[in-house]
């Protein structure tokens, strides 16, 4: 039987726009590469093609810089899928141009109304749970519109909090497999994967931390060859893809695509 925490059938990714480069960031390290970034899209879909997924590609959006970032969008379950509200006021819209692709998937599709706003990029499935990190991008009343929605497919939600000066609860920490986390250690100091299995990002290795667990692969991003190594020295296949233009945007492996498989 498929472990629906990292076995898909099914993912969404969008093409970058060439406005990409003006996307949001927390911090400024430079303008992004264009070139580049379309280059490491290409191999982040090949990598997930080569799992045998269908991996659907959506047009880039010029209107959205932020839009290939399309985990934010929304969360995929097993029983229906949410609309998100990104809590930065230029990706609202991004949500809503996910909506009708996400209708094709599902049967069951929900929209988080607000006032509260909630990012994809805040959420991490595992076997037992939904955790839901609060951050600058994530507040009380959207964690509290989600548990009710997923509460009605038989899901339990647990908020949880993102360490100060970490955009994302998932920028910290990945699923391995459905009792596994890979994560910070700055993370897993505030207990919230007391119970789990843990495995910690190397000392300045952090941003290896947003990883993930696709079929049998672990993709994770180049350049954290201390961390790379405990992941395959504990059994994992690892598959590494060049982040260095989606870094400078504050994106990861997560961010990029939307995994599941569909229920209609």
């Amino acid at each position: 039987m498929n472990d629906p925490t990292y076995q898909f059938s099914h993912t969404i990714t969008r093409r970058p726009a060439a406005s990409a480069v003006n996307g949001l960031r927390a911090e400024d390290t430079g303008t992004p590469d264009l070139d580049q970034l379309m280059a490491d899209h290409d191999a982040y879909v090949a990598a997930l093609r080569a799992t045998g997924a269908e991996v659907i590609v959506l047009p880039a959006l010029e209107a959205y810089p932020d839009a290939h970032f399309v985990e934010d969008t929304a969360l995929c379950l097993s029983g229906g899928a949410v609309v998100m509200r990104p809590g930065a006021p230029t990706r609202l819209g991004e949500a809503a141009e996910m909506a009708p692709e996400l209708a094709r998937h599902y049967s069951d599709l929900r929209r988080i109304e607000g006032p509260g706003f909630i990012e994809g990029g805040d959420i991490l499935v595992t076997g037992r749970e939904i955790l839901v990190g609060r951050s600058a991008r994530t507040d009380g009343a959207g964690v509290a519109e989600l548990a009710g929605i997923v509460s009605d497919w038989g899901y339990a939600l647990r908020e949880v909090f993102t360490p100060e000066g970490v955009l994302h609860f998932k920028t910290d920490c990945s699923l391995l497999d459905p009792e596994t986390v890979l994560v910070t250690p700055r993370l897993a100091a505030s207990g919230c994967f007391e119970g789990y299995a843990q495995v910690f990002t190397a000392e300045g290795e952090e941003a290896a931390a947003n990883a993930i667990r696709f079929n049998d692969v672990v993709l994770m991003a180049k350049g954290f060859p201390r961390t790379a190594e405990t992941l395959d020295r504990k059994g994992y296949s690892v598959v590494e893809i060049n982040n260095s233009e989606c870094a400078k945007l504050d994106g990861g492996m997560s961010c990029l695509s939307l995994r599941f498989n569909p229920a209609l």
